[in-house]
């Protein structure tokens, strides 16, 4: 009777933790992984040892995902080419409350331009912002899991808002929605001046592929580039959504807004995600690493 309970509380804050773990690892199995892990250290601790068992859950998930995150800068340094977080990608217009992922990716801190600037941090840094920024912790709390003074850990959250303030705002689903179909109407129509239109000027073209695709590309920056890129793979492989194209596309939410699930005729699938705005595509996101698409939900 008491473990049921206990587990029916467990799972009362499992989206919550989930959130948690993915801001801090940037990965959809490592975050379950996680939270997993937590549920196992709390069945082996007596519940009078725990005043707050959604900030000590936080706080275990916490320094689990602090070793993943330093395993993880290890992985890296092997890794082929540029680095992705990876995506979730649920069905649009499906049962939202579904899979706790899903309730994950409502929220906007989860949205794939701010993961890509969550990567891009020290271990350290993204904890004491994900803890302070997303959910206040208090700095001598992030301190001792850090093992710095609560100074240090201050500084450190101030490094990481200084980065993370250079990631556009999400704009409304409808809005974004327009930009992405706009960019695909240019490129079927194979207009290079609508194409470039449709890209903001600062637009960034990423690909994570690590080596397992000869179509994959690592960063392309400017509306001109990418918009020859893409005419270019639009022209040699016939990207759409009719059986004529080699390259398949269907629509569906890439981390809460709308996105491409890609797949080739031999099977393959790459997840490609959007930031908009200034209602064009700011970031194009390629994910086509096979091991990085665990957050496939349809």
């Amino acid at each position: 009777m008491v473990a049921a309970f206990l587990a029916d509380l467990f799972e009362s804050h499992r989206a919550h933790l989930l959130s948690v773990a993915y801001r801090l690892t940037g990965s959809v199995s490592d975050a379950e992984d996680a939270v997993q892990e937590s549920w196992l250290r709390l069945a082996g601790v007596h519940q009078s040892e725990i005043d707050d068992l959604r900030a000590w859950l936080t706080t275990v998930v916490s320094r689990i995902c602090l070793d993943r995150l330093r395993s993880a800068a290890v992985r890296r340094e092997a890794y082929v080419g540029q680095w992705l977080p990876e995506p979730v990608v649920t069905r649009l217009g499906g049962a939202r409350d579904a899979d706790p992922l899903e309730q994950v990716v409502r929220k906007q801190d989860t949205r794939m331009a701010a993961m890509v600037v969550l990567d891009t941090l020290t271990p350290p840094q993204r904890v004491a912002f994900v803890l302070h920024d997303g959910l206040s912790v208090p700095f001598d709390e992030i301190a001792e899991l850090l093992g710095v003074s609560a100074d240090a850990a201050r500084q450190l959250a101030v490094r990481a808002r200084k980065a993370v303030a250079g990631v556009p705002e999400p704009v409304p689903d409808a809005e974004h929605e327009a930009a992405v179909r706009r960019l695909l109407d240019a490129l079927a129509e194979g207009d290079i001046v609508a194409v470039t239109a449709a890209l903001h000027p600062d637009s960034r073209l990423v690909g994570d592929a690590n080596g397992t695709t000869s179509t994959a590309v690592n960063v392309i920056d400017g509306a001109d580039r990418i918009a020859r890129f893409l005419l270019g793979l639009t022209g040699r492989y016939g990207i759409g959504d009719t059986d004529a194209a080699v390259l398949r596309y269907e629509f569906a939410l890439v981390n809460g807004q709308l996105g491409l699930i890609v797949k080739r005729n031999d099977g393959r699938t790459r997840v490609v995600g959007f930031t908009v705005t200034d209602e064009t595509i700011w970031g194009t996101y390629d994910h086509a690493n096979p091991a990085k698409l665990s957050g496939v939900r349809l």
